[in-house]
């Protein structure tokens, strides 16, 4: 026999409706059984005032006293009939016609009945208990007597002298009476109930419309899980990733993108407030072009940014701002640039070393001992691999000595001499390539640039380097001077420092040149910064050349060379 599917659960929204429909109505319920036996016990309390009120009067009324008395003071009990028509029945029967009570009854001080609504039992003993009054004492009563449940009062008759009980006067209201104006209430009890019934269903249906609305449909188990997965996707990516909501607001702010634009988690904070580059504000403005990337550079890094309206079925849910680090891979690309720059170089060199070689040859199969001996000596003193730049030997760091080196090369290529300047001296070695790399090869290819766009014909490039020996890692001084025609007149220097400020094309410093994307030297100024240092404009120059001088200071790059003493002096003299 198959078994029957099982049904599946109630949705969340629907049992938190049916929650809410079941504690409204035990609301609405208990109060309006509240309200009910507030209202029934205020008519009881105002029935057993009235009982008071009425037995207070008949007892004080000073013929009843005195009828009393002659009762009480007569031997035995008078019978009913002369009871029923006596001054007391007339009294209590008119009291209680008059103000519609349901019993008024006088007895005197032993209990016995002078005055009831019923004369058969007239002269019977009461049923209630009468010792509270005939002990002096006023009380209110809710009992059930001979005439069904009633409330009232009993207070006791006093005679004329007014210092003995003679008697007392029973009132008492049926609470029949009181049921049937409660009756007359319970309208406007059951319609307040019903508006009240009313207000929270209708109250619990806009609740599971705006639940589902936030929500966005989706049951606690999935908004649970989705949030687990929302936490290992955002911190096992190293992109960084920003949520802006709808309403303007910081919603994800991930450890990625923390790290890559150096700033504390700003969750919840205004997106147009935050302390993030403007750039990246403005790819979530309005008419912002869509999820075009751009880059920019934050935290001493270039990074790549890219922005996408984010949507769910035709609900702006706001922007996702995808942040990717180009940092690392601009640095390579500079280096491998060189190295195949050097390659390049090398083959050349290469090929005027044979060459070399044949001419010693032709001299020594023709005899000429003497001329191969000259020729070997200018070799020698200017070694067998020559870059195209003047006075290279004063740089004795190798690392230095290629890279300049491959630089000069690509320079040459232009028609820009590259030249170090009289005053470089580096007695220590380059410990920090990377960013060695980085700010010296965006100066001379930014002074290449200018040379080649300047108006004089004599297009050079020179470059002092100088460090300077410290105990925690030697500071590099960098100097760069170029023939252009210098930079923007009227422009503030820090400007040419900003991000996108290209030196390569449009107004601007370098004007005209080529290949340049704004962010060389505002690379190079946070990578300088970041070490404790720093790259500023020297000299501007002049219309006409010389063109702009840059100055890069870089603190720990270099190290002291292996054997050299802690004079500054190497253990041999490699200059003799």
């Amino acid at each position: 026999m198959q078994r029957p599917a099982p049904r599946p659960p109630l949705r969340f929204s629907t049992q938190t409706l049916l929650l809410q429909l079941s504690v409204v109505l035990l609301v609405v319920l208990f109060s309006a059984a509240v309200h009910a036996w507030l209202t029934y016990d205020r008519a009881g309390s105002e029935a057993e005032n009235r009982a008071l009120t009425l037995a207070r009067t008949l007892a004080s009324d000073a013929s009843v006293r005195a009828d009393v008395l002659a009762i009480s003071q007569q031997p035995g009990t008078p019978p009913a009939a002369e009871l029923a028509a006596g001054p007391l029945m007339e009294a209590a029967e008119a009291a209680r016609a008059r103000t519609g009570a349901l019993f008024v009854v006088i007895t005197d001080e032993t209990g016995l009945r002078l005055a009831h609504p019923d004369p058969e039992r007239l002269g019977e003993k009461v049923s209630t208990d009468p010792s509270e009054a005939l002990a002096g004492r006023e009380v209110t009563t809710r009992n059930t007597g001979t005439l069904g449940p009633s409330a009232g009062a009993k207070v006791p008759v006093y005679a004329p002298d007014g210092t003995t009980v003679v008697g007392e006067v029973s009132v008492g209201y049926s609470m029949e009476t009181v049921g049937q104006s409660l009756a007359r209430d319970i309208g406007p009890v059951a319609v307040t109930a019903a508006g009240a019934l009313l207000a929270g269903v209708l109250g619990s249906f806009l609740l599971r419309r705006r639940l589902q609305r936030l929500t966005l449909g989706l049951e606690p188990e999935e908004i649970s899980t989705l949030v687990h997965d929302q936490v290992a996707v955002l911190e096992g990516v190293d992109d960084g990733v920003i949520g802006v909501s709808a309403d303007g607001r910081i919603s994800v702010f991930n450890s990625a993108a923390q790290r890559l634009l150096g700033l504390p988690d700003l969750a919840g904070s205004r997106w147009e407030e935050a302390p993030v580059p403007d750039q990246l504000k403005s790819l979530t403005r309005p008419g912002s072009g869509g999820p075009e990337a751009l880059e920019l550079v934050a935290g001493g890094r270039v990074l790549v940014a890219n922005a996408r309206k984010a949507l769910h079925r035709r609900e702006d849910l706001g922007w996702v701002v995808m942040l990717r680090d180009r940092t690392e891979l601009q640095q390579l690309t500079r280096q491998l640039d060189a190295v195949g720059t050097m390659s390049t170089a090398l083959r050349a060199q290469r090929h005027e070393f044979a060459n070399q070689l044949h001419t010693i040859a032709g001299f020594m199969s023709i005899g000429q001992h003497q001329q191969a001996r000259e020729y070997l000596g200018r070799l020698a003193a200017t070694g067998p691999l020559k870059f195209p730049v003047d006075q290279a030997e004063l740089l004795q760091d190798p690392y230095l000595q290629a890279f300049v080196g491959a630089k000069g090369v690509e320079a040459d290529e232009r028609g820009v001499a590259l030249r170090i300047g009289p005053e470089t001296l580096v007695r220590g070695q380059v410990a920090e390539p990377q960013d060695v790399t980085t700010v010296l090869g965006n100066l001379i290819d930014n002074a290449v640039n200018a040379a080649v766009a300047g108006a004089s014909e004599d297009r050079w490039v020179e470059l002092e380097v100088l460090d300077e020996p410290d105990d925690d890692g030697g500071t590099l001084h960098i100097v760069v001077a170029d023939s252009g025609d210098g930079l923007a007149v009227g422009t503030d220097r820090e400007a040419f420092f900003a991000e996108g400020f290209s030196t390569a094309s449009g107004p601007g410093p370098h004007s005209g040149r080529g290949g340049g994307q704004g962010f060389g030297l505002a690379l190079a100024r946070q990578l300088a910064r970041r070490r404790g240092g720093d790259v500023k404009v020297l000299d501007p120059g002049t219309k006409g050349g010389p063109g702009a001088v840059f100055m890069a200071t870089l603190p720990r790059t270099t190290a002291a060379r292996a054997g050299r003493n802690t004079t500054g002096q190497t253990g041999k003299d490699t200059n003799a």
